[in-house]
This record gives C-alpha cells, sequence and structure tokens, in this order.
C-alpha cells in the first residue's frame, strides 16, 4: 500500500503533505505510486475536500473513515476541533487491485474472432460492450476487484483498503498524529494555517506510519 498524507488548513490551502509507503508485511516503507498518480494525488486530495464538507454535517466524530475514491486511490478523513482536515490518500498494490483483469490488448484479441465469424451469424444476446454496473463497480468480480468492490477478501492493510483492519489502523494513525500536531501549533511562533515545516513533527508523522500502517 502506497500512502500520500496532507494536513489541510481552514482555507483549503496545505500546511504539511508527506509520502510513504507500507511497513507491514515485509514493506520497506517506500511508496510506489507511479509518476502518474504522484501527479494526481494533490489533485485527488483537493477534490475530495467539497465530501468532507458534506460529510462532517452529517458525523458526529473527528474520524470520518473513508470518504472518497478516485478509482484505486481512497481517500480517509480525520477532522479536528479547529476545521483543520487529516487527509490520507491510499493505494493498493497495483497487481492485487488489476491482476484479476485481462491486459486490454489481450481482451482486444480475443474479442475480435468472434466479430469476425459473427458475419455469417446473428449476433447473440450477450453483448461485447460492460454493462453499466461492470464500469462502477457492481457485481463482476473481477471489475469490482478493480474499483474496491465487495469482491477483496483479503484483510491485510496493506492489500485491502477497505478491510476493518485497515480502517482501525489508520484511526490510530490519525489519533497520534493529531497528538504530535497539537504539540506543534502550540508553540508561540506558529500561526494559524501557516505551513508546517518541523523536521521533528515531519520524523514523528513517519514513526506513526511505520507503526500502524
Amino acid at each position: 500500500m502506497s500512502y500520500y498524507f496532507a494536513i489541510i488548513g481552514t482555507q483549503d490551502n496545505p500546511l504539511f503533505e508527506y509520502e510513504f509507503g507500507t511497513s507491514k508485511q515485509g514493506g520497506d516503507g517506500m511508496a510506489r505510486f507511479t509518476e502518474q498518480a504522484r501527479q494526481l494525488n494533490q489533485f485527488i486530495i483537493h477534490s475530495s475536500l467539497d465530501i468532507v464538507e458534506e460529510v462532517q454535517w452529517t458525523n458526529g466524530q473527528m474520524y470520518l473513515k473513508l470518504v472518497d475514491r478516485f478509482f484505486t486511490s481512497y481517500i480517509s478523513c480525520f477532522l479536528t476541533a479547529s476545521n483543520i482536515k487529516f487527509l490520507l490518500l491510499h493505494q493498493p498494490p497495483s497487481s492485487s487491485s488489476s491482476s484479476a483483469l485481462p491486459h486490454p490488448s489481450s481482451s482486444a484479441s480475443s474479442s475480435t474472432p468472434s466479430l469476425v465469424s459473427s458475419s455469417h451469424h446473428p449476433p447473440s444476446s450477450t453483448s461485447v460492450i460492460p454493462s453499466l454496473s461492470t464500469l462502477t463497480g457492481g457485481s463482476n468480480s473481477s471489475t469490482s476487484t478493480l474499483t474496491g468492490g465487495t469482491s477483496r477478501t483479503s484483510t491485510s492493510i496493506a492489500a485491502n483498503p477497505t478491510s476493518p483492519q485497515t480502517e482501525e489502523a489508520i484511526r490510530n494513525f490519525f489519533a497520534e498524529v493529531y497528538e504530535n500536531y497539537v504539540k506543534a501549533i502550540m508553540s508561540p511562533f506558529y500561526r494559524t494555517n501557516m505551513e508546517i515545516r518541523s523536521p521533528v513533527f515531519r520524523a514523528r508523522v513517519a514513526a506513526a506510519g511505520r507503526k500502524y500502517l
């Protein structure tokens, strides 16, 4: 699992960001985001703020759990009393999210013979176009695996971003980061919505990531 953690201020301005990977089950703590995904992370986090603002009025807890999803990227949120948002984007390994799906080129080549042979026979009732439920992560097992549907059976923190074990681990991570955040902003030199540049705080966030995620 790869993680991108960000603290967002009351004016939707970034205060802190940190990228890391799982340290569980032999993980080395290094993020495995692709270059394209790494460039999108900030946009995904920012786009989830609208959903956070809706959820926070219907949920009385500070930990809002999973609030948004963009393909295989999941966003969990923790809201402080001063409306500072802790957002954690977590993305499972590509092998666990796409292994059930055939490669686009192989699916295209496998469907070609049926299309050619159908020129002499009436088209069958089975459509080659995927259904809406398949595209949106419905009951189809292979696609729901890609989109984080119910076909995920693993409860591993490093593999399943929606399992109860993962939610509890993220809760503990947020709680420890929040404790260190409160200590950091108690400095008389810190002002509201000011970027956090403390190397001590960054080190403690990294330690919390290794401990729980």
